[in-house]
């Protein structure tokens, strides 16, 4: 089973919102206040909770924009190391076998 830390890090920080937003909401419905008092209340938690979110968001979006980065430089050391393996390979055959033209050869 992997390990994803990042898919993680989203669902305890989403579950962490939905709680607390959960609570405060609960806790002001149930204290004793007018209902412009509650409302009010209400309006402030949902502003506090959006913007608590667009940061959560914004951090996992640069961790992810880092692990993309990631995987690109990788895949690229990935794909010129196979192909030098390859071209090596082709030297090697191309000595071996009699007839086989390399790329230089070709030039």
């Amino acid at each position: 089973m992997a390990n994803d830390s990042g898919a993680s890090f989203f669902e305890v920080s989403f579950s962490f919102l939905i709680g607390a937003t959960t609570g405060f909401v609960l806790g002001i419905l149930f204290a004793p206040a007018s209902g412009e008092e509650t409302r009010k209340k209400i309006q402030d938690s949902a502003i506090k909770t959006g913007e608590a979110a667009k940061e959560s968001y914004g951090k996992i979006s640069k961790e992810v924009e880092k692990g993309i980065k990631v995987v690109k430089e990788k895949t690229s050391e990935g794909v010129a190391t196979i192909k030098e393996y390859v071209d090596k390979g082709k030297e090697e055959l191309s000595k071996k076998i009699p007839g086989v033209i390399s790329k230089e050869e070709k030039k």
